[in-house]
């Protein structure tokens, strides 16, 4: 298993596929399928059987999962895409921007 640089609550662009160049921040992440849902992001519609839960049924839309490698984190200082690096400060492992050198 590799070791992701982007975690839930990131923001994010999308930087290939059909929704390149959509923002939102992510919400799930699987480590083992390399995949990471993100808000707003890559909508699929649902077919939905009426149930105690819903019970109008009907079509549902939802954020279906992307991958990793599809997606870019966004600097909070440039506002723009980066890379993201990791470096030990004191004890701890820290994540930070390759282009600010800001860490996030």
């Amino acid at each position: 298993m590799i070791k992701l640089k982007i975690k839930s609550g990131d923001i994010v662009r999308v930087i290939a596929g059909d929704h390149k160049g959509s923002e939102g921040k992510v919400l799930k992440v699987d480590r083992e399928k390399n995949k990471a849902v993100v808000e707003g992001v890559n909508m699929v519609s649902k077919h939905t059987k009426p149930s105690a839960k819903s019970p109008q049924g009907g079509i549902v839309k939802k954020e279906a999962p992307i991958q990793i490698s599809n997606i870019s984190l966004i600097d909070p200082k440039t506002k723009e895409t980066t890379r993201v690096g990791i470096r030990v400060e004191g004890d701890k492992k820290v994540r930070f921007s390759k282009k600010s050198n800001q860490v996030l």
